[in-house]
């Protein structure tokens, strides 16, 4: 998170607190706490070369597409929070991504979805374009027919629930 947050250049107090928002959600002890503070410190030096961390994520959980996937959504959401996607934070995803697996059709679907989802947070006011959004996130268009929006819901359903 802390080399995302500093691919532009800067870290913004908005990442600051989303970094601190995932830290409360995951219930971390004050220890853990501190030490995940260093690594996003750590992370955030230029420096930093991110390739061992990558390769030891999908040593330890590569087989698990479910927690690659997660971990993508929460980058991309980390890189979203500032209010806009740079391109060096769009270049380190997509590198991510890559070494996870996933070709650059299936990144670039990922990453709509969670753009599109993004605007149904409370910040989208015209009701067109959150149809349209919503369109967007299931992958179909506002001419597709019932059953395929439905066929696309389900298929989204089944790739994310967190049962699955």
């Amino acid at each position: 998170m802390g080399k995302l947050a500093k691919a532009d250049g800067h870290i913004s107090q908005v990442e600051i607190d989303y970094v601190e928002q995932f830290i409360q959600k995951l219930g971390m002890t004050t220890e853990h706490r501190t030490q995940a503070i260093a690594w996003f410190k750590k992370g955030a030096d230029q420096a930093f070369d991110i390739e061992p961390t990558y390769k030891r994520f999908m040593s330890i959980c590569g087989h698990t597409k479910d927690l690659k996937q997660v971990l993508l959504v929460y980058l991309i959401v980390i890189a979203l929070a500032d209010g806009h996607f740079h391109p060096a934070e769009e270049a380190l995803l997509t590198e991510i991504a890559s070494h996870f697996g996933y070709d650059q059709a299936a990144f670039k679907h990922l990453m709509d979805m969670v753009l599109n989802q993004s605007h149904f947070g409370g910040q989208q006011t015209n009701p067109a374009e959150a149809l349209d959004d919503a369109y967007k996130a299931l992958g179909v268009t506002k001419d597709s027919t019932d059953q395929e929006i439905k066929r696309a819901y389900r298929k989204l359903i089944s790739q994310y629930h967190p049962i699955n």
